[in-house]
């Protein structure tokens, strides 16, 4: 088969890596792959992938005509065989640029935590949880599928050595080390990076513990301004912004524990590491044998109860610091689960068969859905780009990177919807 992948885009994040780490996996497998995005930071690994990458018109309107043209030429002259969107933006590129002129097969992935209303209905979808395949089902034509976020667990192990990276950060053999590997972004993950920071403020004082954050973005200003009141308070390094890191396994490797969500939470466990899976509105458990079924059902991820969460957040962490048996235990255990559900090996398997399955049984698309999803799209690019919105908008991320920076979390003053920030 000769595929063409298309990644929302390509900046670091686990969808992203999902999506090209698959890809070579099934080049590997005998079958020809090219990727097609916006450039960005996973451009070189790309490279280091040694698949062949063709850049997307950067027009930020979604659907974009440029790029419907672009995938459409592209399709012809690669003699492309079936394309492999990752979101809804992706998917309307190639379903109008593709699908509906040149009856191109296609299938869509969706790892964010939501059915998107813009999917046309016909289209085959592939979902990362069994919660959203559930809920895909009823409103879908289309056939839906569930591959959890796959981990190359031949290349994520136990034996990554993370010495070097303790040893950067100063931290002693003593110590007790926290990782998180995140983008430092407002959407989906502050929430957690501030939890987790005033968690470990929490212990520090009684515990040699330290937190390191991996990743950048947008919140992390305020975020280092929130470790170093943290610092400050307790006279000593408790917390660190490492930065971006295009290959974190040394950090997960050098913890003691990590905390985490998506796929970077099976990284860790992949790596053997005990993990705590965090979410939004102060959400937080371990990974163990009793959690399992949920988080198989819902994701490495979760809505939880904002009360009293931080001192949750400690609990959990103060109870896998003190029980140096209990961590060798979850991450082994973490391991196996890893290797037996997640790994990239049986992932890749399960995706081939899916596209065999779509190029034997193409799907038609409708006008009347492709309209509909056409008008939902034109909807939100008018919305998100009414200068209006734009303002309150920004006003709001202020507000939100304000209270990030020092002080109690949330701010009592917003509401939910807003603590919820980016969920859409």
């Amino acid at each position: 088969m000769r595929i063409l992948v298309c990644p929302h885009d390509l900046s670091i994040g686990g969808s992203q890596i999902n999506a090209i780490d698959l890809a070579a996996a099934a080049r590997s497998a005998g079958h020809e792959a090219i990727i097609y995005g916006v450039p960005g930071p996973l451009v070189e690994y790309i490279g280091m992938r040694e698949l062949q990458f063709l850049p997307a018109h950067p027009l930020q309107y979604r659907p974009a005509p440029t790029r419907m043209a672009q995938i459409a030429s592209i399709v012809r002259r690669e003699r492309i065989d079936i394309i492999h969107t990752y979101e809804w933006s992706t998917c309307l590129d190639a379903y109008y640029g593709a699908v509906c002129f040149l009856g191109t097969p296609m299938v869509c992935t969706v790892l964010s935590m939501g059915v998107p209303p813009y999917v046309p209905a016909s289209v085959p979808l592939i979902m990362g949880t069994e919660e959203l395949g559930s809920d895909a089902r009823k409103v879908q034509r289309g056939k839906v599928w569930v591959i959890e976020p796959p981990i190359d667990t031949e290349r994520d192990t136990p034996e990554v050595d993370g010495s070097a990276f303790r040893q950067l950060h100063k931290v002693k053999d003593t110590d007790l080390l926290a990782v998180t590997v995140s983008r430092l972004a407002l959407d989906l993950k502050l929430d957690a990076l501030v939890r987790a920071i005033d968690a470990i403020g929490v212990l520090a004082s009684r515990y040699p513990v330290r937190l390191v954050l991996v990743g950048d973005g947008p919140a992390r200003q305020a975020l280092e301004v929130r470790a170093r009141a943290v610092n400050a308070a307790n006279g000593r390094e408790v917390v660190t912004l490492h930065g971006s890191e295009m290959d974190p396994r040394a950090a997960y490797a050098a913890a003691d524990v990590v905390l985490g969500m998506g796929s970077s939470a099976l990284r860790a466990m992949a790596i053997g590491r005990p993990l705590i899976v965090q979410g939004e509105q102060a959400f937080c458990d371990i990974f163990e044998p009793a959690t399992l079924e949920q988080f198989l059902w819902q994701g490495f991820y979760g809505l939880g109860d904002p009360q009293g969460g931080t001192n949750r957040l400690a609990a959990m962490i103060e109870r896998l610091l003190q029980d140096k048996d209990l961590r060798s235990t979850l991450g082994q255990y973490g391991r196996q689960v890893a290797c037996e559900r997640f790994s990239l090996k049986r992932a890749v398997g399960l995706q081939l068969d899916i596209y065999q399955g779509v190029l034997a049984n193409r799907a038609k698309g409708r006008i009347g859905e492709a309209v509909n999803s056409a008008w939902l799209a034109l909807q939100l690019e008018i919305h998100n780009h009414d200068p209006r919105r734009k303002r309150a908008s920004k006003a709001l991320q202020q507000t939100i990177l304000e209270a990030a920076n020092s002080g109690s979390w949330p701010p009592p003053n917003l509401p939910l919807s807003v603590q919820r920030h980016g969920r859409g």
